[in-house]
Parts: C-alpha cells; structure tokens; sequence
C-alpha cells in the first residue's frame, strides 16, 4: 500500500466505475439473429477456462496476446464511434493514435495509459453488445458466477500464477499488451473491466441511471481494496457484483407489493 500502489489503483478503480456509466443500449438488427442466453456463459467461463488453458498449455497466453491486440483497438473505435453515450464515428478514429502512442511508448506509464484506455474502451463495445443480445437476467447472474469463480481461484492461490504468465506474455516484441490494463504500480485484468461494461449494458438496456450505479461501484471497489493491507490480489469482479446485488436488492424492495394501493 505505497502512495504509487495508492494513486495508480484510484485511476484503475475509477476507470472500472466510468464503464459502468458509459455503454448505450441496443445492437443492428443483424445481429440480433445471434442472440440467446447462453452468451452469458462468457461470464465465468472467460476466467476458468483462461487459467485453465494458461496452466496447461503457457503458449496460450501468447495467443490471447495476439487476440487482444487484434481486437481491441476495433473495440475502443466503436466505443468511441457508436456504443457509448456521446460516441460520434468521427471520434473512432481516435483509437488509431491511441494505439500508435501505446506501441511507441510501451515502456512508459503514459503509454501504458494509452493501451489501458483502449482496453477498457472496448468493454463498453462488448457491454452494449451482449447487454443487447442476451437476457438481463442471465447477464446479471453471470455477473455473480464471474465473481465466485474470480473468488475461488485467488483465494485458493489458483490465479495467481497463470495470471502472472498471462501479464509477461507480448504478441511481439515492442508491441504494447492490451490483454490486461496495467499502471506500473497496480494492474486489473481485462474480466475487471469486461464485468463493469456489462453491467454498464445492462443498466442502459434497462434504462436504468448508470453514473449513480458507478459511484455505487467505485464505493464498493475502494472498501474492498481495503483488503490489500492483508492480501497481495484480490477479485476486483467483486465489487461489481456486490454492487449489482445491492442495486437489484433496491429495486426488489421499491417495487410495488401485489395488492398495494393509495389513498387520497
């Protein structure tokens, strides 16, 4: 818990949080052909397979490596063009100097800044994406199931590892790593953010107000990250879970009992 651990979580953290404020609702027509609950699958399995793989086969994380840097810059330019509140396709062309900056400065905070912001950019393409093609309510469960397994597998000191060989692994060399957004002194993995686009879509979706379920999160995460004075890693699913249970706990309590009714 060094002030730079400090300073650089709070911009992690607060990174989190905004992608839960920023996705818009809906998705093309076309591609509504794809939909069905079973994407919500993605959730859990996108950090048990992963380990799992890693711990197998360690030249897995070489392929998710190139996976990321393929389809991440295409993300954060429709993020800034199309999925987010405020995108105009004008401003999609902004992931291209944003990716230029991160591969020539790949060693430098601020270019670790700059591939950061295209990582997280693009989890509110992929949160206004699923949100639009799969049922809230299997959304909203995965989002739990996502955060038990991250549980299990870092306090069964089961993460940890494949994690570490995930975060070392580049595409090639002098390429920057968008497979997971680090700042030097702290870094999240990319189901960190990827679990706040989601909720972030499924709150635009629902027509929800979403910068309040931010601030919920960034409440949740900075509680939750008191925990690093006894722990080294922790699930940052966590917090966006918790704060979607206190969210849906809200609404099961506001919502009108059967039977009810006013008198004037």
């Amino acid at each position: 818990m060094t002030p730079r651990f400090i300073a650089a979580d709070a911009v992690l953290l607060s990174t989190q949080a905004t992608l839960v404020a920023l996705p818009a609702a809906g998705v093309p027509r076309w591609l509504r052909r794809f939909a069905g609950g079973w994407w919500a699958l993605i959730l859990p399995l996108s950090i048990a397979v992963v380990v799992g793989a890693i711990e197998l086969v360690p030249q897995t994380a070489d392929a998710l490596t190139w996976v990321a840097l393929v389809l991440v810059p295409p993300g954060a330019a429709l993020a800034l063009g199309w999925a987010m509140h405020g995108a105009r396709p004008p401003l999609g062309l902004l992931a291209a100097p944003l990716l230029a900056f991160a591969w020539a400065d790949t060693t430098g905070l601020a270019g670790d800044a700059a591939a950061a912001l295209l990582t997280a950019l693009s989890c509110v393409t992929l949160g206004r994406l699923l949100a639009g093609l799969v049922p809230a309510l299997w959304l909203k469960a995965g989002i739990v199931a996502m955060a038990i397994v991250d549980s299990i597998l870092v306090f069964g000191n089961q993460l940890q590892a494949p994690n570490a060989v995930l975060n070392a692994a580049v595409p090639t060399p002098g390429a920057p790593q968008l497979q997971y957004l680090d700042l030097h002194y702290a870094s999240v993995g990319y189901g960190d953010v990827f679990v706040a686009g989601i909720l972030g879509g499924i709150l635009a979706v629902e027509r929800r107000a979403q910068w309040p379920a931010a601030a919920l999160v960034l409440l949740c995460s900075i509680l939750w990250d008191l925990l690093f004075f006894h722990y080294d890693t922790l699930p940052a699913t966590v917090p966006v879970a918790a704060a979607l249970v206190i969210l849906e706990s809200r609404k099961w309590v506001s919502r009108p009992r059967r039977g009810a009714y006013t008198a004037s």
